[in-house]
């Protein structure tokens, strides 16, 4: 794992028990920091989203989402007698990769601003986050968390873990953007 990877996902990617998996989802970052012109850096300074303006950067709102993620989880798994199990593995493997592909998306402005570049015009995060994870050998089942964590995922049937990811998601992205605020 580079020294990059292991300073962005350390502890993250340790909850990861299965071996093969965590070292694919460590790949898998390691290949999309190769591709994009982004590095480590920039992910802990530029905002999380092109949608609304916020100081929140991409790796707080992506650690974030792994830790709520991680919670729901394990509050699953405690309360629901294995009546729908979560595959916690699977949940944060998927929940870490989730938006690696807006390192493809994502380019640099004149000021070192994030903007969408070409290359995310025509193919969004959820697309290129799964070519990638491919590439690294991830399995289908964390790839479909990938793909549908996003609103392209309202199109098909979601598995736990992709439920999961992408609620932890939105409910830490949809009230920058829709909250009612009472003054």
């Amino acid at each position: 794992m580079t020294k990059e990877v292991q300073e962005l996902w350390g502890e993250e990617l340790a909850w990861i028990k299965d071996t093969k998996l965590r070292e694919a989802t460590a790949k898998t970052w390691e290949l999309a920091l190769e591709r994009s012109v982004l590095n480590a850096e920039d992910l802990k300074r530029i905002p999380f989203t092109l949608l609304v303006p916020t100081k929140v950067t991409f790796m707080e709102h992506k650690t974030s989402v792994v830790h709520i993620a991680k919670d729901a989880g394990n509050q699953i798994n405690k309360f629901y007698h294995g009546e729908l199990p979560v595959n916690m593995d699977v949940l944060i493997a998927g929940a870490i990769l989730a938006d690696v592909g807006k390192l493809l998306e994502y380019v640099l402005d004149d000021k070192g601003n994030a903007i969408q570049g070409t290359y995310g015009k025509y193919l969004r995060h959820p697309f290129s986050g799964v070519s990638i994870a491919e590439e690294c050998n991830v399995p289908a089942e964390v790839c479909h968390i990938i793909a549908t964590h996003a609103g392209e995922g309202n199109m098909v049937k979601r598995t736990t873990e992709a439920y999961i990811v992408h609620h932890a998601d939105f409910m830490t992205f949809l009230p920058f953007k829709e909250r009612l605020q009472v003054s």
